[in-house]
């Protein structure tokens, strides 16, 4: 069983003249992390809020943990845990008063909430601030409160939106490092973000939005592939003796400059290198060119005016 699936889960609003989310088909094993990228107005958020049961899908299916989205939300909710961009909560309540109350409303009883509020500050490194206001946290102090506001029912799945937008650097480390620990406790967690660094560090499979459709899946090694070309780029003073020890019929030649398309880029610059080294030809500098993530994205969500530019 999965702990995600969609099956073309599609949501189309009022009045608008395309799906906000189209026909969009996803499964996400228990204790991944899968993250979701995609510009503004892709879907992202419409789409986790159809999962979250804060919207109705227009048509298709949608199961968390097995249990259907739209049949049953009372009791997917009480599997899930949430953490959306923007959460009201009370400023003036101090970070353990707030937690105490969220463990209540999730059904438990005022020891075990006051106990489980404590757990979760100590483990998302907010045990000074137990008795500080809301108000006062700093940003990133603030996006783990939310996250432990999420926790406090131990969910088995876990959906952040946008989690680190606005944080600064070393914030977003800090939540990343959380949301490592919190997979490998087998919990199952789908993220979004505009941030690739962030999905390329987290994702185990990424899936990737455009104007409502999924247009891209897989891990963030085999989107690579699938986009770029990974090269190993030599600067060298006689290019002719390189070719001839290298067996080269096809490469592109600039100035001292010899760029060779390979499969893997650091491993066949050391092969390369080690064969031309062993030959006795010169190599003033090697360095290799694989494709990012950035590439991808760019690829695959580009619109046709921007590509033209």
């Amino acid at each position: 069983m999965h702990a995600i699936e969609t099956r073309a889960l599609t949501k189309t609003y009022v009045g608008a003249a395309s799906p906000a989310v189209d026909a969009v088909s996803v499964a996400v094993a228990p204790g991944e992390i899968y993250g979701l990228l995609g510009p503004n107005g892709s879907g992202k958020s419409t789409f986790v809020k159809m999962l979250v049961t804060l919207l109705a899908p227009t048509a298709g299916q949608a199961h968390v943990g097995g249990i259907s989205v739209t049949h049953e939300p009372r009791l997917v909710r009480s599997l899930i845990g949430v953490t959306l961009q923007d959460v009201g909560v009370d400023p003036v309540q101090s970070c353990h008063e707030l937690l105490v109350a969220q463990g209540r409303v999730s059904g438990l009883a005022r020891g075990p909430a006051r106990d489980r509020a404590e757990e979760l500050l100590n483990a998302l490194g907010l045990v000074d601030k137990i008795a500080a206001r809301v108000s006062t946290l700093s940003g990133g102090q603030r996006r783990r409160l939310d996250l432990a506001l999420s926790l406090v029912h131990r969910p088995q799945v876990v959906f952040l939106d946008e989690p680190t937008t606005g944080l600064d650097p070393s914030s977003r480390r800090a939540l990343w490092a959380e949301v490592r620990r919190l997979r490998d406790t087998g919990t199952t967690i789908l993220l979004t973000t505009q941030y690739l660094e962030e999905a390329d560090e987290l994702a185990d499979r990424i899936g990737i939005l455009k104007a409502g459709s999924l247009v891209a899946e897989g891990t963030a090694r085999q989107l690579k592939e699938r986009r770029g070309q990974h090269q190993v780029v030599l600067d060298l003073p006689d290019l002719d003796a390189a070719l001839l020890v290298l067996d080269l019929d096809v490469a592109q030649r600039n100035d001292r400059q010899l760029i060779i398309d390979v499969e893997d880029a650091e491993r066949s610059a050391v092969q390369i290198l080690g064969r031309l080294t062993s030959a006795g030809v010169q190599v003033d500098r090697v360095r290799t060119i694989t494709p990012t993530l950035d590439d991808v994205f760019v690829a695959m969500t580009a619109t046709d005016s921007e590509r033209a530019a």
